[in-house]
């Protein structure tokens, strides 16, 4: 994905440094819910977990925010700009989550049950259009913040999308999934997207919750 922007004093493009943040808890999400473009607000856990990653991100230098514009991914914004001083966040309305039709609001096992694997879901957005998208939106932000720390509040499936295109496939691994309120690390250099640090959370065999595959977003 090409971008124009301004060369640093080597002769080499700039980097653009984005920190990825899932946003805090839903009621969804604790319900095991399939949200994708469904607007759902943080619980009080979400805002709690907002708030923690505002603390963990206080170490580093931030010069600005920016947000999906779905509210769970926005308030997390909120709180932790607050917290951390940087102005009122950007929403960038390519940022919100991969759209899930016909399944959102399902549990996995209703989502089973109805669309089992291999039939086509109505209204699902397909992972290439996901990448198209928001790598196009990293890029424009990337040409007018050269050489700047980007904080991103998005969302689980965003966040798995790009993990997954990356590193051809790698990761999440098998056990591994993004936790809400967790942090992943990314650069934009000579036009394209690298992974620096992938906040992995790893869950025992039997543990509940989302898996590395898993929509709950």
């Amino acid at each position: 994905m090409s971008a124009q922007r301004s060369p640093d004093p080597s002769g080499e493009s700039a980097t653009t440094t984005f920190s990825i943040v899932r946003h805090g808890q839903t009621d969804w999400n604790l319900h095991h819910r399939i949200q994708g473009s469904t607007d759902i607000p943080l619980n009080a856990t979400g805002r709690a977990e907002a708030a923690a990653a505002a603390e963990r991100l206080q170490s580093r230098r931030w010069d600005a925010i920016v947000s999906s514009p779905l509210l769970r991914a926005s308030e997390s914004a909120h709180i932790i700009a607050a917290e951390l001083g940087l102005s009122e966040p950007l929403i960038v309305p390519a940022l919100t989550e991969r759209h899930h039709g016909a399944i959102e609001g399902l549990t996995f096992a209703e989502r089973q049950h109805r669309f089992p694997d291999g039939v086509v879901v109505p209204g699902l957005e397909t992972r290439r259009d996901v990448v198209d998208r928001v790598l196009a939106a990293l890029a424009t932000l990337a040409a007018g913040r050269a050489g700047q720390r980007v904080l991103v509040l998005s969302h689980g499936g965003i966040i798995g999308t790009l993990l997954r295109h990356v590193t051809e496939g790698e990761r999440p691994r098998h056990g591994e999934f993004i936790a809400n309120g967790s942090v992943h690390d990314f650069r934009w250099q000579n036009d394209q997207l690298l992974l620096t640090h992938f906040d992995a959370t790893t869950r025992s065999p039997g543990d509940r919750g989302e898996t590395a595959a898993s929509p709950v977003l």
